[in-house]
């Protein structure tokens, strides 16, 4: 599981098995976890985050988007492109 972004007590982050799935990033905090599509960003699912804190996520992901989607990329490349 790489960590794509740690912001406080959030970490963003994708698992190996996601490489046939649109680019997303899971993001937890304690037992918590939430899933965002990042093009365009949405919310997926959610496991635990109130609202509040989903949108106080979500402004994150979108300011982030680039890095993520960077780091998405980045892990799944086979070196082929």
């Amino acid at each position: 599981m790489p960590t794509l972004l740690r912001i406080g007590a959030y970490r963003f982050f994708c698992y190996a098995g996601d490489r046939d799935e649109p680019p997303h990033a899971h993001v937890e905090r304690e037992r918590n976890e939430a899933k965002f599509w990042l093009n365009p960003v949405r919310l997926q699912s959610n496991r635990g985050f109130n609202r509040a804190e989903i949108n106080r996520i979500q402004k994150l992901v979108e300011e982030h988007q680039e890095q993520l989607l960077t780091g998405w990329y980045d892990f799944f490349s086979d070196g082929t492109d």
